[in-house]
């Protein structure tokens, strides 16, 4: 499985996200540090890897495109610095390979993890009133 950390999250991850036969790389080695979220998307789909981020972003357009790719693995936490919670996120997304490889959102929080298969619904307009 290959992996993409965004930008929104430092490089310092890479290290608790390897797992044997996966390749792990940072926005920043792959492509402009100001590219577009859709752009992300279109690199990882166009190479088969999940997107490893915090930005709600990621899950509108997989609800606005009804995409079945590429995964994404959004991160809910308070301190995404800690050493604990990056071991418990990394374990959860090794956890989750299966359903990655398949075409999920992963939404990881502070106290558990929910995993929805792509495509995802078509996000709901809010009645105006």
């Amino acid at each position: 499985m290959k992996l993409v950390v965004d930008m929104n999250l430092s490089p310092e991850w890479l290290p608790y996200l390897r797992h044997p036969g996966w390749e792990i790389r940072h926005w920043q080695d792959l492509g402009s540090p100001a590219a577009a979220d859709d752009d992300i998307l279109a690199w990882a789909r166009e190479h088969r890897a999940v997107v490893f981020t915090q930005d709600l972003d990621f899950v509108q357009l997989l609800h606005g495109s009804q995409a079945h790719g590429p995964s994404v693995v959004l991160l809910r936490v308070h301190d995404e610095l800690d050493e604990t919670v990056r071991r418990q996120v990394a374990a959860t997304i090794h956890g989750a390979e299966q359903a990655l490889r398949k075409g999920a959102l992963l939404t990881i929080k502070e106290h558990g993890a929910r995993v929805r298969d792509l495509p995802l619904p078509a996000a709901r307009r809010r009645k105006q009133g």
